[in-house]
């Protein structure tokens, strides 16, 4: 009786795992764009929930197709042409950088020379850094662009995800605490963690950053320069590290108006620097930040950094969520081991108790 039973149990979780592989097989071209819909649900669902409020008879349906409808307007499709214009401006950079061409050989050589003055005892090679660069940025951002027709694919399934998270996320949320062998109340914290996460992450630090970088696009537009848009990224990626910040492309690009002789725009962009993107580092960062939970700008840096190489694109997000998630992990593994060290604690008490009252 007991040796039938083991061999139901090999037998159904056996084909269980075998259907869950090619499960796994068929749904694992779409993870990128299903996670995608995952943090976009996450972050918008309370401008969901406010619409629904305020629908005829509280129409979730209705709800979730204007809620969707209203991030691919405002989010989705400007973070798509930043995201092309991004990756044009870094083929173009890469295309020159490897041509001979005499105006940005003529750039890159007087940036070299400025940089030498600065730094005589400390040798740059800023074209190869450049090179280095834009061969990194090319190889993590392109893969998005390289088929065209997946690229709207996979999209249209991200808008679909959307649509159908908003309106059945939380039916979707009952049935995994369900299927989950932890307990409910810890199924709870990790969902509950990581919507923070996700939110302080897209909210807080890298919106910050993306804030910080727009401006600095902006004001490097205003300001005569030419392929603004990867320059505010490249800020962007600075604005994550402490003490680092925008400046990483502000102060080169000040001290190249200087050499060049534009006097008037490297004033200007420096007070440009110091005011609007210096304000909201200063001003608007701390307050969104702290509204979520705290972790640290050295590993957000990293995470966002390994979540493109591994995810692409998606991983400016992705990978703080990740990371978020593995410290939620170590939070529950570390409450177990406490608690399982009072319990032996308490064991330990009781047994010197029993010995003593014996005695």
């Amino acid at each position: 009786m007991v040796s039938s039973r083991i061999v139901e149990y090999v037998f159904f979780f056996g084909l269980m795992g075998a259907v869950a592989f090619i499960v796994w097989q068929m749904f694992a071209p779409f993870v990128g764009a299903l996670a995608l819909s995952a943090i976009i649900v996450t972050i918008c669902y309370p401008v969901y929930e406010a619409i629904v409020l305020r629908m005829p008879s509280q129409n979730r349906t209705l709800g979730a197709l204007l809620t969707t409808l209203l991030v691919l307007v405002l989010v989705v499709c400007p973070l798509f042409f930043l995201a092309s214009t991004l990756v044009s401006e870094t083929l173009s950079i890469y295309n020159l950088s490897n041509s001979s061409s005499l105006g940005f050989s003529d750039r890159l050589a007087s940036l070299q020379v400025a940089v030498n003055q600065l730094f005589p005892t400390i040798e740059v090679d800023v074209d190869g850094y450049l090179r280095q660069a834009t061969a990194w940025l090319t190889g993590n951002l392109g893969v998005i662009f390289a088929g065209t027709a997946s690229t709207v694919f996979l999209f249209f399934i991200s808008i679909i995800g959307v649509f159908y998270l908003f309106r059945d996320g939380k039916t979707f949320t009952k049935k995994l605490i369900i299927i989950s062998p932890l307990p409910d109340t810890e199924d709870e914290l990790i969902l509950n963690r990581l919507g923070v996460a996700v939110r302080s992450v897209a909210t807080g630090t890298v919106l910050v950053a993306l804030i910080q970088g727009t401006l600095t696009a902006f004001g490097l537009w205003l300001f005569g320069f030419e392929r603004f848009v990867l320059w505010g990224f490249i800020a962007a990626f600075g604005a994550l590290i402490p003490s680092v910040g925008t400046s990483v492309v502000l102060v080169p690009s000040i001290l190249f108006l200087v050499f060049t002789g534009q006097y008037a725009f490297a004033i200007g962009l420096t007070v440009w620097g110091m005011t609007a993107v210096g304000l909201i580092d200063n001003l608007l960062g701390p307050y969104l930040i702290s509204r979520g939970n705290k972790i640290h700008p050295f590993l957000i840096l990293l995470s966002v950094l390994g979540g493109i190489s591994v995810f692409g694109p998606i991983g400016f997000i992705v990978g703080p969520v990740v990371v978020s998630l593995f410290m939620v992990l170590l939070e529950l593994y570390s409450l177990h081991i406490s608690d399982r060290k009072n319990e032996i604690s308490f064991t330990s008490a009781d047994k010197e108790s029993d010995e003593y009252v014996s005695l």
